[in-house]
């Protein structure tokens, strides 16, 4: 053990998320001290936005570090560096003192659906997609940017810098702009081969590159807090902050799903489906994103809008009573509905629920597309509702793992995290779902610990990420059940001809909310 090593045992990562931001305290051999996660409301004043106040997400960094630091007594010189993980996707406008001229606009935002549909009839959308390895849809910074350009122009015109939360987080500690390469792939304005902002998709958003942060490596380091953001964490002034990475990328690092043909599922708001290349490559049908870790670290997959935020939605919309009962005896409410949805069979006899209730990302990337119960019978009890829910979410992670195969070829092991990866119920349902044995690390708290070991990485304490190995524990592994594998195969193909056969319905009663629903301006 080094010096260094000796005397700062400890690595702090902050995981910024769409819900949350969590904040874990690790050690050298990669285990979790302490956790701490604060909640944040995510806005919706009309059926096509999702915006956060960047304010909130920033103080939820600045009391999580607090929080973890204090709840060990953990010295401000035990402390190597601060990693970060972010959610993607999301954009501020902001002054040159980053006063926010606009809300976090998020991921789950679809205002910009007509452009995203535009590029993809003109053929454009796909050239931008090769060159940048963000498919074409709402999410995309890119497509947010084309609707500012048109509906606010003054905006644009008076916004020192458009940036994401993370970004947001480091001005306001460092006074300085900066985004990450991985940040950065995931916003439709970064060429995968130049590392460096797309001259064609800056004009097509109306920005220049004085606009946007300064691009930097994974690794890169801020160092120079100011003494007041230092206190308010409990930290020393010249605490490094690596600016880290992308969640979804370092959620395959921290369950060390990157050998050939291990796919990384992780559920959390959301949900995503990756595997490890070792270059940049794209998907033919531009199904499928590629976003980067580091030069020789790629991940390519694809995510979906509707993860635990349907069983959240099943929670306080649909067995409202069943949850509160569950309160007001001790038990978590989602155990509960989890133990309710186990009395049924597999396939919930012949109900299916398609979980679309935010639009849909991979492999569908329709932002019109909403939620649908079908098969809906006299016979069925609400428990059937619930567990039709939770396999909705799996149909959609099944998707995308069957395009990640058709590209790749198929899998050999599903590494399972984020919040759903507490519940053995869901992952024998994944395991079921699409047919392949599912394993969970020791740790779900993946993003959190792949940022930590980056940090490691930044800091010259580990030569390379298979370092990752060394912090790695595979848990229980979840077997195939064949009988109910086949019952989801049969079901699979249904599941996929609802969807497209109600595709243009989708269309239509999107714009029937929107011409019913008031959408006031940013």
């Amino acid at each position: 053990m080094t010096y260094l090593a000796a005397t700062k045992p400890y690595v702090l990562a902050a995981d910024i998320g769409t819900t949350s931001t969590k904040t874990l305290l690790i050690d050298r051999d990669g285990v979790v001290k302490a956790s701490h996660s604060i909640e944040y409301p995510l806005h919706t004043p009309a059926a096509d936005r999702a915006e956060q106040d960047p304010q909130q997400i920033f103080d939820a960094v600045v009391q999580g570090i607090n929080a973890v630091m204090s709840k060990l007594g953990i010295r401000a010189e035990e402390v190597l560096c601060v990693s970060f993980s972010s959610a993607m996707h999301s954009i501020i406008a902001v002054d040159r003192e980053a006063i926010p001229l606009t809300p976090c606009i998020t991921w789950a935002d679809n205002r910009s659906a007509s452009y995203a549909e535009q590029l993809k009839i003109s053929g454009l959308g796909q050239q931008i997609y090769a060159r940048t390895g963000t498919p074409i849809h709402p999410m995309s910074p890119l497509l947010k940017l084309m609707w500012f350009r048109d509906n606010r122009p003054e905006l644009v015109s008076q916004t020192h810098k458009f940036i994401g939360i993370k970004e947001f987080v480091f001005a306001k500690l460092f006074g300085r702009f900066v985004i990450d390469h991985s940040l950065a792939s995931a916003t439709g304005l970064f060429n995968l081969e130049r590392l460096d902002w797309d001259e064609e998709a800056l004009r097509l958003a109306g920005v220049t590159r004085d606009q946007l942060s300064e691009l930097v490596p994974t690794t890169f380091r801020l160092e120079g807090l100011s003494p007041e953001h230092a206190s308010a964490m409990g930290l020393a002034a010249d605490t490094p902050f690596v600016v880290g990475a992308s969640d979804g990328v370092l959620a395959n690092l921290g369950v060390g799903a990157f050998e050939p043909g291990v796919v990384a599922v992780t559920i959390g708001t959301s949900g995503a489906v990756r595997r490890v290349v070792s270059k940049p490559q794209t998907d033919p049908e531009g199904k499928l994103f590629c976003y980067a870790l580091t030069e020789n670290f790629w991940v390519v997959g694809g995510p979906i809008n509707n993860g635990g935020i349907v069983f959240r939605w099943i929670r306080d919309q649909v067995a409202t009573q069943e949850a509160e009962e569950a309160r007001r005896q001790g038990i978590d409410p989602y155990d509960h509905l989890t133990e309710l949805a186990s009395e049924v069979p597999a396939g919930s006899d012949g109900l299916l629920f398609l979980p679309l209730l935010s639009g849909e990302r991979a492999p569908y990337w329709n932002a019109n597309a909403r939620g649908v119960y079908f098969g809906l019978s006299l016979s069925h009890q609400k428990k059937h509702m619930v567990r039709a829910a939770l396999e909705g979410v799996m149909f959609s992670i099944h998707a995308v793992a069957a395009s990640l195969e058709r590209l790749m070829g198929p899998a050999s092991e599903i590494r399972a995290s984020g919040g759903f990866a507490r519940s053995e119920f869901w992952r024998q349902m994944m395991a079921d779902m699409i047919g392949t044995t599912v394993t969970v690390p020791d740790s779900i708290e993946s993003s959190g610990v792949g940022a930590a070991l980056l940090g490691l990485l930044a800091m010259g304490e580990i030569k390379d990420l298979s370092h990752a190995h060394n912090w790695i524990q595979v848990g229980k592994a979840h077997e195939v059940n064949e009988s109910d594998y086949r019952i989801y195969k049969q079901l699979t193909s249904i599941y996929s001809n609802v969807y497209h056969q109600l595709k243009d319905q989708f269309d239509a009663i999107t714009a029937f909310q929107q011409q019913h629903l008031t959408s006031p301006q940013t």
